[in-house]
């Protein structure tokens, strides 16, 4: 079992070409001996964004804190801590932060994953 402060995870910018003023902080994963799943927090800053892009995997998503959107292909959807976000495999899909403070997410993946 691990229990810790999320914050004592320390945080890594997202690399991925596209990514705009967001950072990762892996909080269980393979490294914890977790099999089948990664919980990864997001954080984008104000005016930040992930890249626009699809996984063959679906994930799941639990907004924090922050208000922002997320784009379904072309169409944005409004986001606001407390709201839930399932992206189907395949699914092209982006995050923004269009509020004044940092947008935090949970996204939970299959461990296969070594991306965002």
């Amino acid at each position: 079992m691990k229990v810790c402060p999320s914050e004592s995870i320390p945080a890594e910018p997202v690399a991925m070409e596209g990514a705009k003023q967001v950072s990762m902080r892996v909080l269980i994963g393979e490294g914890d001996g977790a099999p089948n799943f990664v919980m990864r927090q997001f954080e984008v800053a104000p005016g930040g964004e992930t890249p626009h892009h699809s996984h063959p995997y679906e994930h799941e998503v639990f907004v924090l804190s922050g208000e922002g959107v997320v784009l379904e292909g072309n169409e944005e959807r409004p986001l606001r801590g407390g709201d839930c976000v399932y992206v189907a495999s395949g699914e092209v899909h982006q995050f923004r932060n269009t509020g004044g403070e940092a947008m935090k997410f949970l996204c939970l993946v299959p461990r296969m994953d070594k991306s965002c």
